[in-house]
């Protein structure tokens, strides 16, 4: 059995984040409170000199360095298989911490044992809210719009403008911030490595509810979210990313005939947002940047279904090149 030997691992997944990354850790030093803590880096890769500039300012931090990005899942369990804290808090390097985070983190879950993860509230670099929690996928969620479900079935789905002011149990937090129970990940596994970019949080809470683990969202822990920082990746690659990832949380979680569906009613809706965008262009003689961007991305999401959806497409491309946009893995 592993000699837990500290309250907390804090571990952060790092791909071409320097200066987020920086802040990050300083935030997390400066508000660290009373708790026995470590701090693990993974750097997928970087080549911005992310690495060296941690080991300059914090050789108190951990690092563990691969040669490519493998991914936020396989990242994130090389630090948690060599940790030793009683939880594992996955952060973000785009994310600041806030005085009071961590410590009120921690007793929340000292205080509800069923808890085996909890999501602290996500906000943007002006104070404005983020989505901190959704709902597991359904076909309901993939196919049709999800402000028409939250807004016709605001309890089922709760939406991030809700004044919600107490913990709240949710069916997944998303993983920006997210604080695990040791023990409840000895029980359900690490995060699937078969995601190497989104829904590897979903699928790990989807596994914590069927074993009788709560997912809670905290509203009291505020946690800054600068996704403004690292968001000019390229969109197209990013959303070829999140189609296979809902693909395979569909064909390890909803069965057979329901991954078939989706898979068949998803290109149906791609073609025809395609076709509706090419028309918008049309109209516009291209002068819509809102639609050649959607232009862009629907083009590149209809060619890879047209390829048969190879894996060598997505975000895996930029493995081996310099990543000029400052994205995180």
């Amino acid at each position: 059995m592993m000699n837990l030997t500290m309250d907390l691992s804090i571990i952060i997944v790092n791909w071409n984040t320097r200066g987020p990354l920086l802040n990050c850790l300083a935030s997390v030093f400066r508000h660290s409170g009373g708790l026995t803590f470590e701090v693990i880096v993974v750097d997928n890769g970087s080549q911005d000199g992310s690495v060296e500039a941690v080991k300059e300012r914090y050789p108190r931090v951990r690092i563990i360095s691969n040669s490519l990005n493998l991914g936020f899942a396989r990242a994130n369990n090389q630090a948690i298989t060599s940790s030793s804290g009683r939880y594992c808090l996955l952060l973000n390097s785009d994310t600041e911490l806030t005085a009071g985070a961590l410590e009120n983190m921690i007793s929340f879950m000292e205080k509800n044992p069923r808890a085996g993860i909890a999501g602290a509230k996500l906000l943007n670099k002006d104070g404005s809210m983020q989505n901190s929690f959704d709902n597991i996928p359904t076909l309901s969620t993939e196919l049709l719009n999800k402000s028409f479900l939250r807004a016709m079935f605001p309890g089922k789905y709760p939406s991030k403008k809700s004044l919600i002011q107490d913990p709240l149990e949710v069916e997944s937090v998303i993983g920006a911030c997210m604080l695990i129970r040791r023990e409840a990940l000895d029980k359900v596994g690490l995060l699937d490595e078969d995601y190497f970019l989104f829904l590897e949080e979903t699928d790990l809470c989807f596994r914590l509810h069927k074993a009788g683990w709560k997912v809670l969202y905290l509203p009291q822990i505020q946690v800054y979210h600068l996704q403004g920082e690292s968001k000019t990746i390229d969109p197209g690659r990013a959303w070829i990313e999140y189609y296979r990832s809902l693909y395979i949380f569909f064909r390890k979680n909803r069965g057979h005939l329901l991954y078939i569906i989706l898979r068949v009613l998803r290109v149906v809706k791609l073609f025809v947002n395609l076709i509706l965008t090419t028309l918008g262009m049309v109209l516009t003689f291209g002068l819509s940047r809102r639609l050649r961007r959607r232009f862009s991305v629907y083009s590149k999401l209809f060619i890879w279904h047209l390829l048969f959806c190879p894996d060598d497409m997505g975000l895996r491309e930029l493995n081996g090149k310099k990543n000029l946009t400052g994205k995180d893995g």
